[in-house]
């Protein structure tokens, strides 16, 4: 697709009146970049974050900007805990009848020593990915009924590492290293995203899953997790990376604007569409490896 000579810019959505978007991770960075641009649209945006108290400075800082009759809400949530989420899930679903797009976009990166969530999984993968996982499936029944959106933020992030899942070893007990765990949670996001939209589309659903690439971004994602030598190279790289509200674009384009077509999307990513298209079962694995930990084995809002 075509987008003239600016490229894919927020200048090209038109009004968002009467939308609601479910941001993760809104707080700050590029998350809540999205949030603004969405906001200015006249959306009504639900920031689900893990800190009460960053919310309601970015609740403010954005009602500053936008007026005390902007609609942004803050939901509490922390994605290293399976029971959080459904929690999170469950509130939204009682304060929110519609959502007509689900933002993906928390995220932690480069955690210096293997560290695991309660859940027993590796952080990163338990965050990004199985957090992720169990919310679009809590969540999907509510995007449904107005034939809304699912955007996963991926990474070209995941070429820095084994550029495989470790079914072996998902939580990295032999030899951990934060670039490749890292690397492997936003894999992990990204087949899950492509997997899901097979089965939307196996089971004549109108829900549209998309993953997106922010692009290097100056914001804080590895600022308090990383190793001193990480964030040090993180600091020289960042100085040629583009702002946090350029990286937002994609998240924000994506819920609304008419995007490529999902062979396009792995192409750009970096994937080759004939591996993915031809690892049915490591998808599948993958898939039920997440699956039965997120909702056990009862079917109540499994994701297809």
């Amino acid at each position: 697709m075509r987008f003239g000579p600016k490229g894919w810019t927020p200048e090209r959505l038109g009004s968002l009146k009467g939308k609601t978007y479910v941001i993760t991770g809104a707080n700050g960075g590029a998350g809540f970049e999205a949030a603004r641009i969405l906001l200015s649209k006249g959306a009504r945006v639900v920031m689900m974050n893990r800190s009460a108290e960053k919310s309601a400075v970015a609740i403010e800082r954005l009602k500053q900007e936008f007026g005390p009759q902007t609609d942004v809400s803050f939901v509490r949530m922390d994605l290293a805990v399976l029971a959080s989420v459904r929690d999170a899930a469950a509130e939204l679903l009682e304060t929110v009848p519609q959502i007509d797009a689900l933002i993906c976009n928390a995220a932690i990166a480069q955690i210096a020593t293997q560290q695991l969530t309660v859940d027993g999984f590796e952080s990163q993968l338990g965050v990004n990915h199985y957090g992720h996982f169990l919310l679009c499936g809590l969540l999907f029944e509510r995007i449904e009924e107005t034939s809304g959106r699912i955007v996963v933020v991926g990474s070209n992030g995941y070429k820095m590492g084994d550029q495989r899942i470790r079914f072996e070893d998902l939580n990295f007990d032999n030899n951990y290293s934060a670039w490749n765990a890292y690397a492997q949670s936003k894999l992990a996001q990204m087949v899950f995203a492509y997997e899901l939209q097979r089965r939307v589309q196996k089971a004549g659903k109108t829900v549209q899953v998309h993953v997106c690439h922010p692009g290097a971004s100056r914001t804080g994602l590895i600022r308090d997790t990383a190793d001193l030598k990480t964030r040090i190279l993180a600091t020289l790289l960042l100085a040629f990376a583009q702002s946090a509200a350029r990286g937002s674009w994609p998240k924000s384009c994506a819920p609304r604007r008419k995007v490529w077509k999902p062979k396009n999307i792995t192409a750009r990513l970096g994937l080759k569409w004939s591996d993915l298209s031809a690892s049915a079962p490591w998808r599948h694995l993958l898939w039920n490896r997440t699956r039965l930990p997120s909702f056990g084995r009862s079917p109540s809002r499994r994701p297809l």
